[in-house]
């Protein structure tokens, strides 16, 4: 393991690496820790009680986060014809034609945030799963970027508002964004609340025991910070 430089361990000096802080004392200390001269990601990491190798055990969803990621989304939609000029007038930044097919199929390229597609277009990018399954960009009807092409604008406007797909890892864990250093506290602590509730609603009904094990809060450059998951999982509520 490599070693943490002073910039990280003055701040990893103001967290007790034991205590179980509310989401407001988390999200404050946070900010005040960030120790990059960027404008760093604040991430949530999440341990759930469930046991990800039963299928009816899995969580997948989906939020649109009050206060958006902070950044710009580039949205790429699968599309032809007239789908395609609804995509292009509501705003997409990229129109996939078999050109762009063909360099994400040979080329791994995967130069946007979010991928819609029209049911139409699936079957020309099936093949596409190895590439864009592995970053989570892969359009299916559950993440809810498989759309008809009057929702394309809906679909659009969404992803760029700040809307985001999570899922359950091999390990039971889930890691999702929630906005930037540079938010407000108040603005994070919606964000957060809006992934809580989302997580609440897709709590499976297999799933027993302790739900929310455990909720580490953190920014790209600094220490984790523990919060109580009883209360993180009650925000919003």
């Amino acid at each position: 393991m490599g070693k943490h430089g002073k910039k990280y361990m003055a701040a990893a000096e103001k967290i007790e690496a034991q205590h179980l802080y509310t989401p407001e004392e988390a999200i404050k200390l946070a900010k005040e820790t960030a120790p990059a001269k960027f404008d760093e990601t604040v991430e949530l990491h999440m341990r759930l009680g469930i046991d990800p190798r039963h299928s009816d055990q899995q969580i997948r969803t989906t939020v649109i986060l009050p206060h958006g990621l902070g950044k710009q989304v580039r949205v790429l939609v699968f599309a032809e014809g007239d789908a395609a000029r609804a995509a292009e007038e509501a705003g997409a930044d990229i129109i996939a034609d078999d050109e762009i097919i063909g360099k994400i199929s040979n080329e791994g390229w995967t130069e946007f945030d979010v991928a819609l597609a029209v049911p139409e277009m699936m079957r020309k990018i099936g093949r596409l799963g190895k590439v864009l399954g592995r970053k989570g960009l892969m359009p299916n009807p559950k993440a809810g970027t498989l759309v008809q092409p009057d929702d394309i604008p809906r679909a659009i406007e969404e992803a760029r508002a700040g809307r985001i797909e999570f899922r359950n890892d091999k390990t039971a864990n889930i890691h999702v964004p929630i906005g930037k250093v540079s938010f407000s506290e108040e603005q994070l602590q919606g964000n957060m609340a809006a992934v809580m509730e989302a997580i609440r609603r897709a709590r499976p009904a297999a799933a027993k025991g302790t739900f929310m094990r455990r909720v580490v809060i953190t920014t790209t450059m600094g220490p984790g910070i523990k919060i109580d998951p009883n209360i993180a999982l009650s925000m919003g509520t």
